[in-house]
């Protein structure tokens, strides 16, 4: 049964916590229709705090609601109930304090590179004068190494620098909060290899709060300082939090000599297995 949504006491109760705790998810549940009086809960009482400039990771068999989650944060989906505060402020809508990174492009291909970053520059910070603007395109476009590819169209780009597009329009209007749907989920190895470090650059010279989802258990070693293990769905819960005990910058072939990341990675492994074979079964 899906508990009706009370805006509760819980702010009050936290109103000290959100001095530290950026993001607060309070006993979130997610549910959508099923027959003509039933729901099926997608999200069940998810509970997580998120620093300003933490990096989380993300992951669970598909199915488990990740992206759901990552919608509901991003103020394009409404929970069912509970509740998601950012800063003591209730989210109830999207804004540009939260921008997202899809596994798909999502370019305007009429566009040129820099013209999809100006957009949404133009759209977001229109109280800076059109030379401002235009140095903060400028600079994204340099954070991305894409300066000499400003003026390409979209099909004229790999699918690693269409990547790199998406991130610099979402890092151009200074969001406070970064959500990445497995943003290289679609990239080869090498290009995948190169991108997770390429945004970890960024992010370790301006840290920001960052969700990303991601399927595999060696980049979120890599990138993230905490990884959300999710159970399977429907009903999905949050199974386990690891903590990685890596400082940053991290280097990746001194990690993987590591005792601690094989077996920060067995656990993860054998959790996700766990939960494999539950679905198998």
């Amino acid at each position: 049964m899906v508990k009706s949504n009370q805006h509760s006491q819980y702010a009050d109760q936290r109103q000290v916590e959100f001095e530290t705790d950026f993001l607060v998810i309070q006993d979130l549940i997610k549910a959508y229709p099923s027959g003509s009086s039933n729901q099926t809960v997608v999200l069940d009482e998810i509970n997580l705090t998120v620093g300003a400039n933490e990096f989380i990771a993300i992951i669970g068999h598909s199915g488990c609601g990740k992206s759901t989650l990552l919608k509901i944060v991003g103020g394009l989906e409404q929970a069912t109930s509970g509740e998601v505060f950012l800063e003591g402020k209730p989210i109830k809508k999207p804004g540009a304090d939260r921008m997202m990174v899809f596994q798909q492009y999502s370019l305007l291909p009429w566009l040129t590179v820099r013209e999809n970053v100006r957009l949404a520059v133009d759209e977001v910070c229109d109280r800076l004068s059109p030379r401002d603007r235009s140095d903060l395109v400028d600079e994204h476009l340099a954070m991305v190494n894409l300066t000499a590819a400003a003026a390409k169209y979209p099909d004229e780009l790999s699918g690693g620098m269409k990547q790199r597009v998406g991130i610099a329009r979402a890092l151009a209007i200074r969001p406070k909060m970064l959500l990445m749907d497995e943003p290289f989920g679609a990239l080869d190895a090498l290009t995948r290899s190169r991108l997770q470090r390429q945004v970890l650059d960024i992010w370790e010279r301006n840290p920001q709060a960052v969700m990303m989802i991601t399927h595999d258990v060696d980049e979120a070693i890599y990138m993230a300082d905490r990884i959300v293990m999710m159970t399977n769905g429907p009903n999905a819960h949050i199974g386990e939090i690891l903590t990685v005990p890596f400082a940053h910058p991290r280097d990746r072939a001194a990690l993987r000599e590591s005792r601690e990341y094989y077996d920060l990675r067995n656990h993860a492994l054998g959790f996700l297995d766990s939960y494999f074979e539950q679905m198998a079964g």
